[in-house]
């Protein structure tokens, strides 16, 4: 963990110190050169949940750059695309679209039958194209990464870290510039459907311009976010928030932090994500599902006081509430 008596000083003013010391890995960093200004048990593992998808939106980018397939090519709708729990966009089996309205669906909705239809389409087979995901990580230098799906849905061997997921992010707005746009965009249509971003801080921080957003029971609530303000990019990974308005909090309050301190801090000069050393005692993956605020998970919901008639609601809502939480169980990895 990075920490002087001035850092110290700044994040207890900004409310930051107290509640990250309590919630999981935090990484504050410059993409441009890796600068990394704050940093928080970034060698622990994690489950990425749905911020998989950046390294199958990299490996897509890859094939597209090579002309293995266009923007124009046609994914299908597989069986086993089609059996995948929500985040979707459910198309029937056969079902086609576009690589290029393929990529929004993955990026901005976060759709996890497409990402097992691109993964079918440029690996060949998902198991093939996941082995190129681990390629790549390795390559990038993701050495603490590995994956054993194109979507992020639960694996006990699906891990990775803050620092290899800041390098991951790095390498693709770096490498594929041309996509930038799709990490910044709030929504999409399919036909007459449209559907929408879960990255709120699109639409309420200033500056923001990406890049996703995941979301499991065992994760929690995970974010790598990206803003630029008078032309500087700051980026932050948040991995393991209780709730989704807690998750953008903890993002906008660490961009907010490193665009105020920026200055003082180059002038004493920042470890990269290179130089920092690595922790020589970093913790195994562990689940936080009783940490998560949501009735889905299992998890804690405050107790409300019981109202005239309230019995016929209280059951409605607890057969919600089973089958919210069954689906949870199947590992639905909804934003």
């Amino acid at each position: 963990m990075i920490w002087s008596r001035a850092v110290l000083v700044a994040l207890c003013l900004m409310g930051l110190a107290a509640p990250l010391a309590q919630a999981g890995p935090k990484l504050l960093f410059e993409p441009v050169n890796g600068s990394v200004l704050y940093a928080e048990d970034i060698d622990d593992q994690w489950y990425p949940a749905s911020l998989t998808k950046i390294m199958t939106a990299y490996v897509v980018f890859e094939a597209l750059k090579a002309g293995r397939i266009t923007p124009e090519t046609k994914v299908t709708t597989s069986e086993a695309a089609h059996a995948q729990p929500p985040s979707k966009v459910g198309l029937p089996v056969g079902g086609q679209m576009s690589v290029e309205l393929a990529l929004q669906a993955l990026i901005i909705k976060s759709a996890n039958d497409v990402a097992v239809m691109l993964a079918e389409a440029v690996g060949g087979s998902e198991q093939d194209f996941v082995e190129r995901m681990n390629t790549t990580a390795r390559r990038l230098g993701m050495t603490n990464t590995h994956f054993v799906n194109p979507h992020g849905l639960p694996a006990s061997e699906q891990v990775t870290t803050a620092r290899d997921m800041a390098k991951l992010s790095m390498a693709i707005v770096r490498d594929f510039p041309e996509y930038r746009h799709l990490w910044t965009q709030t929504e999409f249509r399919i036909g007459k459907r449209r559907l929408g971003t879960h990255n709120s801080l699109l639409k309420t921080y200033e500056g923001a311009d990406g890049l996703k957003t995941g979301f499991i029971c065992d994760a929690g609530f995970n974010m790598v976010a990206s803003a630029t303000r008078n032309g500087r990019q700051l980026m932050v990974v948040v991995f393991g928030e209780p709730s989704g308005q807690e998750r953008a909090l903890r993002a906008s309050s660490l961009l907010d932090h490193g665009f105020a301190t920026y200055g003082w801090k180059m002038l004493f000069g920042t470890p990269s994500l290179d130089t920092l050393p690595v922790s020589s005692d970093p913790k195994p993956v562990v689940s936080v599902r009783d940490t998560v605020t949501s009735w889905s998970c299992g998890g804690r919901r405050p107790a409300r006081v019981a109202k005239k008639g309230g019995t016929r609601k209280a059951a409605t809502k607890a057969k919600t509430s089973a089958a919210a939480a069954a689906q949870s169980q199947s590992g639905a990895s909804a934003n």
